[in-house]
């Protein structure tokens, strides 16, 4: 596989993985914030959706990659691994973070329940920064691999 495309694939996931790591760090703080400071903080957000583009563009090159290098024994399982870290990820964020987001309105509105839905949102993320990372860390062990066959 060319370079440029394991570079490019490697970026979309960094860039992922670098909104995810954001939301592990500011969890010690954010999850007991009062409800006004929490919903004044969430605001920050209002644009992130763009970075979905990255996320699935991450998923679909991991995956043509996984898929080119499926001959490949030595780094095949390695790129599995990190592809399958991804697709979980998405498909926690749309089983208990999107839902969230719609209750919210996107943290637009506060409604009863909210630090329920906070702790939802709050843990989901960093769920999903802990499978990126982990999907990331293989994705690179598999890219730098000496035991690539080009």
């Amino acid at each position: 596989m060319n370079n440029r495309f394991k570079f490019l694939t490697i970026l979309f996931a960094f860039i992922t993985l670098s909104a995810l790591i954001v939301h592990l760090f500011e969890l010690g703080v954010k999850i007991n914030l009062s409800k006004e400071d929490y919903h004044s903080v969430q605001n920050i957000y209002r644009e992130w959706a763009w970075l979905g583009v990255f996320e699935i563009g991450s998923i679909l090159l991991t995956a043509i990659l996984t898929f080119k290098e499926r001959e490949n024994k030595k780094i095949f399982p390695y790129l599995m691994i990190s592809f399958v870290c991804f697709l979980v990820s998405i498909i926690f964020f749309f089983l208990f973070t999107f839902p969230v987001n719609g209750a919210t309105s996107n943290w637009t509105q506060m409604p009863q329940g909210w630090d329920i839905l906070r702790r939802k949102w709050e843990y989901s993320h960093a769920i999903n920064a802990t499978l990126y990372l982990t999907g990331f860390g293989f994705l690179i062990g598999a890219v730098l691999s000496k035991r690539q066959v080009e």
